[in-house]
């Protein structure tokens, strides 16, 4: 495996992503990178859903290994969502302002511990084929501020606060964020399976646990 393609239009998860991946001796390739790719309509049912569908549209369109994620807040006090619906929370096209509008909305007159969220990633990898090989997946659990606050990160990192850390996403700042992130939980596992199915691919590199 010499090239794994992202599949996503998302320049802060490619950035994300190629971070955490960059000690893997494999190229890292965002499909956006390609004068033509696929439109994948995110219509899964879960984050999962998501992920296969992203991941084997993209693999099989390229003829390509191809990783795809899907991430999604779930809040206690909302039924778990927005969930599979983040990031079209407050509607198609919405920007990440209006969702994170919606949600404080939402939870204005809910108390501390009613606040409570996690951040949950899937991710998917696919070979050329369409066929699944990995799945991993990466949880953290926090609070949703009453304020936006930082200025680093993208979605709903200025309202997502870590008590651990007594910080929000956006207070974090990159450095920390991916090493503790959902994402980067997701992205962890990921290696290690893909060190059982590629061991070639990890000869050079050590895999955090």
């Amino acid at each position: 495996m010499k090239e794994i393609i992202i599949a996503t239009g998302n320049k802060h998860k490619v950035i994300e992503i190629k971070d955490i991946l960059k000690d893997l001796p494999v190229n890292i390739k965002p499909m956006t990178d390609f004068e033509k790719y696929p439109e994948v309509i995110e219509d899964g049912k879960t984050l999962q859903d998501n992920a296969i569908k992203k991941a084997t549209e993209v693999a099989k369109y390229f003829n390509a290994w191809a990783i795809a994620d899907d991430t999604g807040l779930e809040v206690a006090y909302l039924n778990g969502a927005p969930g599979v619906y983040s990031s079209r929370y407050a509607g198609e096209n919405c920007s990440y302002a209006d969702n994170n509008n919606k949600l404080l909305k939402a939870l204005e007159n809910a108390a501390q511990e009613n606040r409570q969220a996690q951040f949950r990633c899937v991710i998917a990898l696919s070979d050329p084929q369409g066929r699944i090989k990995i799945l991993a997946e990466g949880k953290i659990k926090g609070y949703i501020s009453t304020s936006l606050s930082g200025q680093t990160g993208f979605g709903y990192d200025p309202l997502f606060f870590v008590p651990k850390y007594g910080k929000t996403f956006a207070e974090l700042g990159e450095e920390i964020k991916n090493k503790i992130s959902h994402r980067a939980l997701a992205l962890q596992q990921f290696k290690m399976k893909l060190c059982q199915i590629c061991p070639t691919d990890c000869n050079h590199h050590q895999v955090t646990k």
